[in-house]
């Protein structure tokens, strides 16, 4: 199969050791504008994987994510923030990555090309029919990703992906494939750049999307969030302070005694202040 992998081709820009700082900051800020109009493209593909993504879920589901490199590290970031974010467990958007946990901070050399560990590393958390997979990759051609969907598919589990190349092998591999064609890097080749902008956009697009209709948002507050620092407690009181008209000592005291936003406003709302 011959498809445009416009993430390889050649960059638009030449000479680029040559330019000023100003010059090449232009440049690259140039090229990142036009990310958010090719995920607008995109829109009604990742509406389709949302919708399937909160029906997996309600009914006991997971969403796991399984890439390699950038792709698998932007999978890894967006599950762990679900926790803190929306107070979901942990257990419910899982990120693996090529390599292991290792390759988190330092590439595994080859890691991506191995056809057989990604559906093991999927194996190892007992993944099923009642669950989603979505893989991602920049380029659509990853071995470890597209063996894993493949594989998804031999054992009837859902899956979907997130590429920055139409037609690509991965986008075949899956039920629901997500294609942001961004056209190609600044720097030939280098897919962390406007690619991973792209992917970063649409995973933070589905999980927040996810959370707010599986009901982990009210109005335009986090009221489940983890009070895991000064900072998110500040802000929990402040919550509770607009949402309930009480003093700051006794959103205080109502937090301290309840852990979390949507516990204060649901036992006020019973009388139990």
């Amino acid at each position: 199969m011959t498809f445009i992998k416009t993430t390889e081709q050649e960059s638009h820009h030449d000479e680029l050791e040559k330019m000023s700082v100003e010059k090449i900051l232009t440049i690259i800020n140039k090229e990142d504008s036009g990310v958010s109009e090719a995920v607008k493209k995109a829109l009604p593909q990742v509406n389709l994987l949302v919708d399937l993504i909160v029906t997996k879920i309600r009914n006991g589901g997971r969403l796991f994510y399984i890439g390699a490199g950038t792709s698998g590290r932007l999978g890894i970031l967006d599950a762990s923030e679900c926790p803190p974010t929306f107070g979901v467990p942990h257990e419910m958007v899982i990120g693996l990555i090529a390599g292991g946990d290792v390759a988190i901070r330092k590439a595994v050399e080859f890691a991506e090309d191995d056809k057989n560990q990604g559906w093991e590393d999927l194996k190892a958390y007992n993944v099923s029919d009642k669950d989603i997979v979505i893989g991602i990759a920049a380029s659509g051609t990853t071995p470890y990703v597209i063996s894993a969907l493949e594989a998804c598919a031999r054992a009837s589990v859902i899956t979907g992906c997130i590429t920055c190349n139409s037609g690509s092998p991965l986008s075949i591999a899956a039920n629901f494939p997500i294609e942001v064609v961004v056209g190609p890097e600044v720097i030939t080749g280098s897919s962390r750049m406007k690619a991973g902008t792209a992917q970063k956009l649409v995973l933070n697009m589905i999980t927040t999307t996810v959370m707010i209709k599986l009901g982990r948002v009210k109005g335009n507050k986090m009221v489940d969030m983890q009070l895991s620092n000064d900072k998110l407690v500040a802000r929990g009181v402040k919550m509770i302070i607009e949402e309930l008209n009480v003093s700051e000592s006794e959103a205080s005291n109502m937090l301290k005694s309840y852990k979390s936003v949507r516990n204060v406003i649901n036992n006020y709302s019973n009388g139990n202040n």
